[in-house]
């Protein structure tokens, strides 16, 4: 079993460093480790697409899948006396999802903010550790001694509320830790991306930043969700029949800008989908959401004349039986769409998912459904929660770390951002996957494929 010692800082990803999703890393330092983050992805197999053909993983059909998928956790449970605490950086299903299925391999505190904490409470409560696990809330700009790592949680602008950067400090060197992010100097929720908070980590030595790659080959800057607000506008005003948007449960920023259209274009919105009306409930306890703005039975819907209906549904990335899924095939309970009709896909398409979003694509349009892709949209009708290059050359100009880590991503993504860190100055970039070793103290390097990783599902269809 690996343990660093006093004199080492280590970061050592089991998921979500080579692909994208299920994130699951770890820092090391002194005999003790600190988690950051612990998510799913859905409708995956055991054998991730880098790996086959290759003996590492499952020894089962490559092709099978499994309706929840999470990192196999083994490298750190059968050390669990040693992890100092989990630390949550927001509430994206790829970030807290493998909580409920794995706490109890840890049986650690949880530290997260308020909004993220109540989207893993209702979680748990589905699950047999209702009021079981420790959940420690903290607030922006706070700074926690877990074990001998200080974390301080600083605020940044993502797709959702309460997202944070992790500034985590040791003896022997201090790291930031970016979790999913853009620059938005207009979020529908939460303050403006705070420029100055960045700049100070450069007078401050950063070693290391550990940073998101999902939108690293994109070139230019990702645009904002007022202006996604902006473009939906303009795309639903004119339609005359039903228009149902698809888009991601969580995206609490996006369902607030579709709520807002509705009331400009007098159509009354329903959410279709549990995760959906989940996370319209949390928005509300926490106050997030506008009180003006107001949500229509679903089961009304259905009755309302074609211009009056704004539906929005689960399922952006065709998976089986939900809410999309359910209105392709003429099987939703309350909803059914027809000629003339419009969905949106206010999303993109999740690399691996291109086939299942085809399908219910060609099956809306085979009803008459006019079926608009954010992709193919002149307007912009999705707002990524990720960084472009542009942004990332900013933050590698703010911080100044000298090493870049590229995670949260597949290998071009992990390529093209260590590309623009090397253009941005920073030294040394190390372009790994999950079970590599990264030392960053006392002398940095990596140390390939040393800790066993793979996947393991946790719930079956």
């Amino acid at each position: 079993m690996l343990h660093p010692t006093i004199d080492d800082l280590w970061f050592v990803p089991l998921g979500g460093t080579g692909e994208i999703g299920m994130n699951l890393n770890l820092y090391g330092h002194n005999g003790r480790w600190l988690m950051v983050d612990c998510g799913v992805s859905f409708d995956e197999p055991l054998v991730p697409a880098y790996k086959k053909g290759s003996n590492i993983g499952s020894t089962e059909s490559e092709g099978a899948t499994h309706r929840v998928v999470a990192p196999d956790p083994s490298f750190i449970a059968n050390q669990k006396d040693a992890l100092a605490g989990i630390v949550i950086t927001h509430a994206h299903e790829d970030h807290v999802g493998a909580i409920p299925y794995l706490w109890e391999r840890f049986k650690t505190p949880i530290y997260t903010t308020s909004f993220t904490a109540e989207v893993l409470r209702r979680k748990l409560a589905r699950s047999k550790l209702a009021n079981r696990v420790p959940i420690i809330e903290v607030d922006a700009g706070d700074t926690l001694q877990i074990g001998p790592f200080s974390v301080n949680w600083l605020a940044i602008t993502h797709s959702l509320p309460e997202p944070f950067a992790l500034k985590i400090a040791t003896p022997v060197g201090t790291v930031l830790h970016t979790a999913d992010w853009k620059i938005d100097a207009n979020p529908i929720t939460g303050l403006p991306f705070d420029v100055n908070l960045y700049k100070q980590l450069g007078r401050e030595n950063i070693l290391a930043m550990v940073g998101d790659s999902t939108n690293a080959p994109k070139p230019g800057f990702s645009i904002s969700e007022r202006n996604c607000y902006d473009g939906l506008l303009s795309t639903i005003a004119p339609i005359k029949g039903r228009v149902v948007v698809g888009c991601f449960g969580s995206n609490i920023a996006r369902l607030i800008s579709i709520a807002k259209v509705a009331k400009k274009t007098k159509r009354y919105m329903a959410l279709y989908g549990r995760s959906l009306m989940n996370m319209y409930g949390i928005a509300k306890q926490q106050g997030i959401w506008p009180d003006d703005l107001p949500i229509t039975d679903p089961q009304h819907l259905g009755y309302l004349p074609p211009h009056e209906v704004l539906a929005v549904a689960t399922g952006s990335q065709g998976e089986k039986n939900t809410a999309l899924a359910r209105l392709a095939k003429d099987c939703h309970p309350h909803l059914q769409l027809e000629k003339g009709d419009t969905v949106l896909f206010s999303s993109i398409v999740i690399p691996g998912n291109e086939e299942s979003v085809e399908r219910l694509s060609k099956a809306l349009a085979a009803k008459g459904v006019a079926v608009i892709h954010s992709e193919d949209s002149t307007l912009p009708i999705h707002a990524s929660g990720h960084p472009c290059e542009e942004e990332l050359k900013l933050m590698y100009h703010w911080v100044k770390p000298e090493i870049a880590i590229p995670v949260h991503g597949e290998h071009s993504h992990l390529k093209a951002h260590a590309d623009i860190a090397k253009a941005s100055g920073v030294s040394k970039h190390y372009v790994g996957q999950n079970g590599d070793l990264y030392r960053l103290a006392p002398q940095p390097s990596i140390r390939r494929q040393v800790i066993p990783v793979g996947r393991i599902p946790v719930q079956q269809d």
